[in-house]
């Protein structure tokens, strides 16, 4: 028996995602933290392929995105949690309904000119498949594990037909492509072949609904900004030092010579204790006479 993988790289489209940023001071700290919402086609650009991976040079390299922190959100020493998730669509359900030529089929409609303004690019034939169906109670919670995932959408238009049955609706659609309406259709909406009678929950009409793309999992990066990394404190422990026994002026280089911190170091006397301490503090003004090229060359 052979062995298949199945997980396939995302090449989603930076519009089909949604960044938020949510920051705490400490690890310790107890509190709301602060979620900033971040444009995420400002943040993310998707990385193509090269004649080094042998792809067309417009085709994505699955997986692989560039991600900018931009330095107006990322300007406090604290934890900041990078969430990536994609892109949430909130609507309401028009009507759900059945198409006038096969009367079998159930689905949602929507009203495309009720759609948020940024996604109205898929309220179009087609636009939605494979998203994700999530319904939201009266109460704004959402109803707990159940979705339907979309697995056709296509523009419609109302029409009335005239039913025998008179507790069915009158109000049927059908496809076209001058409609201003979408019919979505959904799995499962079938009743089970043992429960003829038992159909399955799609929503019920002015309910709002929470519709999903599902082209990547969620992702999580966790970004520590601080005052001191690792390389900055090698600078202290193994970068070229200079203490002018004059002034007693303590320099520390980085690795290419550049003054990096600047102390001031000298003795005090205290006259309450009588007691002498030596001490070293940060110099406000950097003396640059004290460069490395003046002094070690």
């Amino acid at each position: 028996m052979s062995t298949f993988g199945t997980t396939k790289p995302a090449n989603a489209s930076p519009s089909d995602m949604e960044v938020f940023s949510i920051y705490i001071p400490t690890r310790d700290f107890i509190g709301a933290p602060t979620i900033t919402k971040l444009n995420a086609i400002d943040i993310i650009a998707p990385i193509f392929n090269t004649a080094e991976t042998g792809g067309n040079t417009n085709e994505i390299l699955g997986g692989m995105y560039n991600l900018t922190l931009p330095s107006a959100n990322f300007n406090q020493k604290g934890i900041y949690n990078i969430y990536i998730r994609s892109a949430e669509i909130r609507t309401k359900i028009l009507d759900c309904g059945v198409l006038s030529s096969s009367p079998d089929v159930r689905g949602l409609v929507f009203d495309v000119t009720q759609a948020p303004a940024e996604y109205t690019n898929k309220f179009i034939n087609n636009g939605l498949v494979g998203y994700k169906v999530e319904y939201v109670n009266s109460d704004g919670s959402l109803l707990q594990n159940y979705f339907k995932v979309i697995t056709s959408s296509f523009l419609c238009e109302p029409i009335s037909q005239n039913l025998t049955d008179s507790s069915q609706k009158s109000i049927r659609y059908r496809y076209s492509d001058t409609g201003n309406l979408l019919f979505c259709t959904l799995t499962p909406t079938a009743a089970p072949s043992v429960r003829p009678n038992a159909i399955p929950f799609i929503g019920q009409p002015n309910q709002t609904v929470k519709l999903t793309n599902s082209f990547f999992n969620p992702v999580n990066i966790e970004v520590d900004l601080v005052e001191y990394d690792v390389e900055t404190l090698a600078y202290m422990l193994y970068g070229e030092q200079v203490k002018n026994v004059d002034d007693g002026v303590y320099t520390i280089y980085d690795f290419d010579g550049n003054i990096y911190k600047q102390y001031d170091l000298y003795e005090q006397k205290v006259t309450l204790t009588d007691s002498n301490y030596e001490i070293r503090r940060l110099r406000d003004n950097i003396d640059f006479n004290d460069s490395r090229a003046n002094i070690i060359g």
